[in-house]
């Protein structure tokens, strides 16, 4: 019993230990029974405890949304502060830019190179054309890769800050890469010779580079603070991997690199920018050339003294330099010369501070974008001399969801943009002039039409299948089309004669061959002179140049260019054509493309080898004189493919007539007219060309042309040609008497000049030598002639004789299939 009682104790005493332990180490426990002890009494004789929780849960939510709501306002107000401080404040902090530089490596060699290598060689290519070292002669871009090391941005970190209210990004901008190859093929220029190839293998570019978001976000103008650090490493060689050391074309290596440098002082070195444009929606249309109209309106806050300088060490306190100052400005005469690319106008001469001109011109552009600059100059009275007094410019640019995008520079070397949703919108700016601290200038531009690549137009708000000026997408390289160029009036030209006349004509230039219009007596021509021409690819310009004719020489009064690429079939082109270097003057002119199977049609079912040319040299009128007598001794030498026949000599005439008729084997060739001055002793001289098209005429009727010649001041040929397409029942020869007897008649004629040249030459007259050398050379021409006549009345005989035996063949079945078996 004693033993229980014991047991009985210790386990009291180590329960009662237990629980000393834990409310030593959980002192709240106490307390927790307590509570549960009280909540179980008031469960048991007051009321429910279950009316509580939902109670307890809903007090318990509201006070965790309401901290909720407390906290996500407070980061509400920390965004909005933040943004606060950003905008209002000038600059912030710098940034490092590890995590760009690393996504720029990450995209370069697979996206960004691609890209900006086709982008910039496309650049390269216009910049060469316009540029070139004196000792090359022709440079050709082969190759250009910018290489897999992207540039460095931001090393030393980027910030913004804030110019007016205009938005700036500062970052650096660090290019030095090893693995670049552009390659050039340099034609090099006397007292070097031969080909040689540049390659440009290491480029360095550092500067730091300025972000400018524009228009909502629409655009970012980007530039240079100021010129960066440039240097450019090149191998020459003449072919594969063979490379030369530098100093085999000195001088090179330093145009380069001052090529390079210019090019970005000019375009992007602060305050001159570039624009990338971020369109919304891209059409993928390749603008090549537009329209723009531009209005030179007025200008505000002229001062001679501030146009031109500041006078040094003036004194204000004098109030007769104010009036004086206040009176040249009042008597002050001004102009405005507006330039986009090589097209010039001007305005009319204005008096007064704020003169008012409301001037509009009809521009062309021959690229995406372009920079139209405004000069103003005074004019002296009782002078010839304009002072040049301040300019400025406007940049334009085409944005491929269809619109326009222009800035410049504004005051203070601030931004000045604006946006043209569609072709047509007028854009009105007002503009400080650059460098000088008083001037506005405003003006309105108009694009009229974007014309692109696909031979589309885009303007008023649509988007035209009409025929475009430029483009290359539906273009075919030498297939035979035909462009149509009808010449047909001119307006507002000018004269540099000083008798007030002008006698205007012009002349077309497409590839190597050259036309000419006639000679008119205006200042507004009328030509309505249609002109053909073989279409050539590779972005040939049709070149025009207007002169007027005068006595001591003609003067170049404007020329132009034209792509005609892109033409679409079947449409005409009506244009007016602004004359370039020049201040006055514009050409219309008709632009139709041809296809070969419409000028196939024309002919008829005619093909090479199945007839003839019917060519006969009628008379020639109005030719320049050759000999210093004031005459000259003309013929007519004619190439067709790899023939050649001449026209017998007409002496001391200036309108020859010739009547001779040439006949040629109709294979396409082409027609060639040389007019020649025959000289006994000395060379003969050329006294005018020209080509005749014939391959679009209709087959047996003659053609009746006078062709103005092409290379002299005046001259016309009259010729007739015709397209023969033989029937050998009814023409059983190419001349009435048989050919045959016709060459011996040829042949005894020539014995007989030989025996008179001979003669003469043993009489020592040298006066009469040069007549019966003529008719010698025209009677062997003439025997060519009638071999090549031979030649071709024996293809027409066989060409008949296998269409009779394939007729026999046809007829009689027996016959074909004896035929057949053998």
């Amino acid at each position: 019993m004693r033993g229980r009682r014991k047991k009985t104790l210790l386990n009291v005493d180590e329960v009662v230990d237990f629980f000393n332990n834990i409310i030593v180490e959980k002192p709240y426990l106490p307390l927790f029974i307590l509570l549960i002890l009280i909540f179980w009494a008031i469960e048991k004789w007051i009321f429910s405890l279950s009316n509580w929780v939902p109670l307890v849960l809903a007090v318990w939510a509201t006070i965790q949304y309401g901290n909720y709501q407390h906290r996500m306002a407070v980061e509400d107000l920390n965004k909005k502060w933040k943004q606060v401080i950003l905008s209002t404040s000038p600059m912030t902090p710098l940034e490092h830019c590890e995590w760009l530089n690393k996504l720029l490596m990450e995209i370069w060699s697979n996206f960004m190179n691609p890209k900006l290598s086709l982008r910039f060689q496309s650049i390269v290519e216009e910049r060469l054309k316009h540029r070139k070292s004196r000792l090359i002669e022709k440079l050709e871009l082969l190759e250009f890769s910018l290489g897999l090391s992207p540039p460095c941005l931001g090393l030393n970190g980027t910030c913004w800050s804030t110019s007016g209210d205009q938005r700036v990004m500062r970052l650096g901008f660090d290019w030095d890469t090893t693995d670049i190859s552009i390659m050039l093929l340099a034609k090099v220029a006397k007292p070097f010779f031969g080909t040689a190839k540049i390659v440009i293998n290491n480029l360095h570019i550092k500067g730091d580079l300025l972000l400018m978001p524009i228009l909502d976000g629409k655009a970012i103008l980007y530039s240079f603070v100021s010129t960066p650090e440039v240097r450019i490493t090149v191998a020459f060689g003449s072919g594969g991997s063979q490379s030369l050391p530098a100093t085999e074309l000195p001088g090179v290596s330093s145009w380069l690199v001052k090529l390079l440098t210019d090019t970005l002082a000019k375009t992007m070195v602060e305050p001159r920018r570039q624009c990338f444009s971020l369109p919304a929606v891209d059409l993928r249309k390749k603008a090549v050339s537009g329209i723009i109209y531009v209005t030179v309106i007025s200008a505000s806050k002229l001062s001679r003294s501030s146009l031109r300088g500041s006078p040094s060490r003036r004194q204000p306190s004098f109030a007769v330099d104010s009036l004086q100052e206040h009176f040249d400005d009042k008597d002050l005469q001004t102009f405005v010369e507006v330039e986009l690319g090589e097209l010039t106008r001007r305005t009319k001469v204005r008096p007064g501070s704020s003169p008012r001109w409301d001037s509009t011109f009809n521009m062309v552009l021959h690229d995406n974008t372009g920079t139209v600059r405004f000069h103003l100059y005074e004019r002296t009275p009782g002078s010839v001399k304009y002072d040049y007094l301040a300019s400025c410019e406007i940049k334009m640019k085409y944005v491929t969801d269809d619109s326009t995008t222009f800035w410049a520079i504004g005051p203070d070397s601030g931004v000045i943009a604006r946006h043209s949703e569609f072709c047509g919108k007028e854009v009105d700016m007002v503009l400080p002039f650059e460098g000088v601290n008083a001037g506005e200038l405003a003006v309105r531009l108009v694009v009229k039409e974007w014309q692109f690549s696909d031979g589309s137009l885009s303007f008023n708000f649509r988007v035209s299948s009409q025929p475009s000026l430029s483009g290359s997408l539906n273009f075919l390289s030498r297939t035979g089309r035909k462009i149509n160029v009808t010449v047909l009036e001119g307006k507002d030209l000018i004269t540099k004669d000083k008798c007030g006349k002008c006698n205007p004509y012009v002349k077309l230039q497409y590839g190597k061959v050259s036309q000419k219009t006639r000679t008119t007596h205006s200042f507004n021509p009328i030509w309505n002179q249609k002109f053909e021409f073989d279409e050539i690819g590779g972005g040939e310009y049709l070149k025009i140049k207007c002169y007027s004719e005068e006595v001591f020489g003609d003067d170049s009064i404007g020329s132009a260019r034209i792509s005609l690429e892109g033409l679409v079939e079947g449409s005409v082109r009506d244009v007016w054509i602004p004359l370039e270097k020049i201040n006055s003057g514009e050409l219309r002119i008709h632009i139709e493309a041809v296809s070969i199977d419409d000028s196939e049609g024309s002919r008829g079912s005619a093909y090479p080898g199945n007839g003839w040319i019917e060519l006969v040299l009628v008379e020639a009128r109005d030719l320049v004189a050759a000999d210093l007598r004031g005459t000259s001794d003309p013929y007519v030498r004619v190439h067709y493919g790899n023939l050649k026949r001449r026209t017998k000599v007409m002496q001391k005439t200036l309108n020859p007539q010739w009547h001779q008729t040439l006949e040629f084997p109709d294979d396409g060739s082409p027609l060639e007219l040389h007019v020649k001055d025959h000289n006994a002793l000395l060379p003969t001289s050329s006294i005018g060309d020209c080509v005749v098209e014939y391959q679009r005429l209709p087959p047996n009727e003659m053609a009746d042309k006078w062709i103005p010649l092409q290379g002299v001041k005046r001259g016309e040929i009259h010729i007739q040609i015709t397209r023969k397409v033989p029937e050998l029942q009814k023409r059983p020869s190419l001349d009435p008497e048989p050919s045959l007897t016709k060459a011996h008649q040829i042949s005894s004629q020539m014995k007989q000049m030989m025996i008179k040249l001979q003669s003469l030459i043993e009489d020592s007259n040298l006066e009469g030598i040069s007549t019966p050398l003529s008719e010698l050379e025209t009677l062997q021409d003439m025997q060519e002639e009638y071999m090549v006549q031979l030649e071709t009345e024996q293809k027409l005989l066989l060409n008949k004789i296998k269409e009779v035996d394939q007729e026999i063949l046809n007829s009689s079945p027996s016959l074909s299939r004896r035929s057949s078996e053998s």
